[in-house]
């Protein structure tokens, strides 16, 4: 199946759906133009692990042995897409509603990214390289996102760190920004869009 966005309920196709209850609606009259790339993986540099559907699902137990997970079980937070090293893309928000992936965070002078960005994780860490299959998949998606939202033509896809400086670092020096920018161009989207390379 060709990717694509429903506009009018913000469901990506063909990813698995996965309702996070950390999410609620954005402010009214916002429009969507930021994409913010994260990198993540539980417990750290740890793949293919059930914990962070978990997370975001509220699910990791509070008494868990592990004390790493033990201390985010209390965390609420979500993204809108997740995207594994083998490229299973599991949707947690639909776009039109708010993720809460940012945290503290600020844009061209504008406080509270969540607001007005969408946010995709991938399965990773800042030190390894990212597996060919998900650049694939982010760059689908975001030409996806692009065709149903033309807020985002304008924007901006930047990676955690540079909108969390200080606080963040994903999705770090692993991450191929200049083949993401490849992988952009070879298809179709709009000539604005700015892939941030920090």
């Amino acid at each position: 199946m060709f990717p694509t966005v429903n506009p009018t309920s913000g469901i990506f196709q063909p990813a698995r759906h996965c309702w996070s209850p950390n999410r609620d609606a954005r402010p009214l009259h916002t429009s969507t133009e930021l994409i913010v790339v994260h990198g993540i993986s539980l417990p750290p540099g740890v793949f293919g692990t059930e914990w962070v559907e978990a997370l975001f699902m509220n699910r990791i137990p509070n008494d868990h042995p592990d004390p790493l997970l033990r201390s985010v079980s209390s965390l609420r937070v979500s993204a809108h897409l997740y995207i594994a090293r083998d490229g299973r893309t599991i949707q947690f928000v639909p776009f039109l509603e708010r993720a809460w992936h940012a945290g503290a965070s600020h844009w061209r002078g504008r406080e509270h990214c969540n607001d007005f960005s969408v946010g995709i994780e991938l399965e990773g860490t800042d030190e390894q390289a990212y597996e060919p299959v998900q650049y694939q998949n982010l760059a689908a998606a975001i030409r996806a996102l692009w065709d149903a939202y033309p807020s985002l033509a304008a924007g901006a896809i930047v990676g955690h760190s540079e909108i969390a400086p200080g606080r963040k670092t994903d999705p770090g020096p692993a991450f191929d920004w200049a083949r993401l920018r490849q992988i952009l161009a070879a298809g179709t989207g709009p000539g604005g869009a700015a892939v941030s390379s920090p």
